[in-house]
């Protein structure tokens, strides 16, 4: 009998390099992502198996053969097509490294048949995993953002989604702010004047997940950040918005692939 590899194995850090959030490279075979959303642009590129992932309600694929772009704030899963899981590299992009004009143009297509910008993004990934050399990965970075514009602008304008606005929006706003001291449905409603199952009807239909999935969804992401900061888990939890370590594990673990403890590593170096 086949020896199946171990489920997780993850590397992640944030490098020295205006417009790179965090650098994620990951081994899965079981782990499925829920539903959740990034307040950053997502570019990921796939080593070895293929991943199925819903982006806004639509189904996609990504292969080891093209390159995978997903906006920001946009609701989207994650989960192996392969029976051995997949492998990926992925690089988090701050807002600031593409225009938000551009999220829209991203939505209906996030798969991108570019050989050429696969192999630029390979070799990014290289130059941030090796120490002393930021200069040329900015350099590299530089020509990758300039092929990913290039794409994106082909593409016919789209108009941001009305949904954003009003009500949902309002929310979205609200719990952005309060990501880590929270706020409770009543008191959310309160402050919106809307009936609290109008709030949560409104805010699902908008973004695709209920306002309790998306504000856990961003304390991961603050927690994230802390712990490639340096800070241990017990403090990164509270500092989070969660309320102990264990919560935190517990939605680390389902959101992530590991637990917090796990998951801050040096830079390691992968062959496509």
């Amino acid at each position: 009998m086949a020896i199946r590899p171990a489920s997780s194995q993850v590397s992640a850090w944030r490098p020295a390099v205006a417009g790179v959030a965090e650098v994620f490279h990951a081994r899965f075979v079981d782990h499925a992502y829920p539903r959740h959303v990034h307040d950053v642009w997502t570019l990921l590129i796939v080593d070895a198996g293929a991943v199925r992932f819903d982006l806004d309600r639509h189904r996609h694929g990504a292969l080891r053969t093209s390159v995978t772009l997903l906006p920001p704030y946009v609701p989207h899963d994650g989960r192996s097509a392969t029976p051995d899981g997949f492998r990926k590299r992925v690089l988090y992009l701050d807002t600031s490294a593409l225009a938000a004009d551009l999220v829209g143009r991203a939505v209906d297509e996030p798969d991108l048949a570019d050989p050429r910008l696969r192999d630029r993004i390979h070799h990014l990934h290289h130059a941030l995993a090796t120490p002393g050399e930021e200069f040329e990965a900015e350099s590299r970075l530089a020509l990758v953002l300039d092929r990913l514009r290039g794409h994106l602008l082909k593409r016919a304008p789209v108009d941001a989604e009305p949904a954003v606005s009003g009500l949902a929006g309002r929310l979205r706003e609200l719990l952005d702010d309060r990501t880590v001291e929270g706020v409770t449905l009543r008191e959310a409603a309160e402050l919106l004047h809307a009936h609290p199952t109008h709030l949560v009807r409104s805010f699902t239909r908008a973004h695709g997940l209920p306002p309790h999935s998306y504000l856990t969804g961003r304390r991961v992401e603050v927690a994230r950040r802390l712990l490639l900061a340096g800070q241990r888990p017990a403090e990164a939890a509270t500092a989070a918005g969660f309320f102990d370590q264990a919560h935190l594990n517990r939605h680390f673990r389902r959101f992530v692939g590991v637990t917090p403890a796990r998951y801050p590593a040096t830079a390691t170096t992968q062959t496509s």
